[in-house]
């Protein structure tokens, strides 16, 4: 089962435009269309949100290692001083 061929293409077409008329296929078209420019633009909008949850949680573990670090620096200076 390959492509099919045009004389096949050529059938395929004709069923397509028997079924459905030639003035509803360009109905059809257009709200696939529709549909997809939809579909891409609510992927652009989910994307950005992705980025700001991804440089929140970086925000949020760089605190975390500073806050850390600092305990960890009170500690030795508070042993150091005993």
């Amino acid at each position: 089962m390959g492509m099919p061929s045009g004389m096949e293409l050529l059938v395929l077409v004709a069923v397509i435009v028997l079924l459905f008329g030639g003035k509803k296929i360009p109905e059809l078209a257009k709200g696939l269309g529709q549909g997809i420019k939809n579909f891409k633009s609510a992927v652009k909008e989910d994307e950005p949100e992705i980025t700001a949850k991804t440089n929140t949680d970086k925000i949020e573990t760089e605190a975390t290692v500073n806050t850390t670090t600092a305990e960890a620096t009170t500690a030795t200076e508070t042993t150091k001083t005993v």
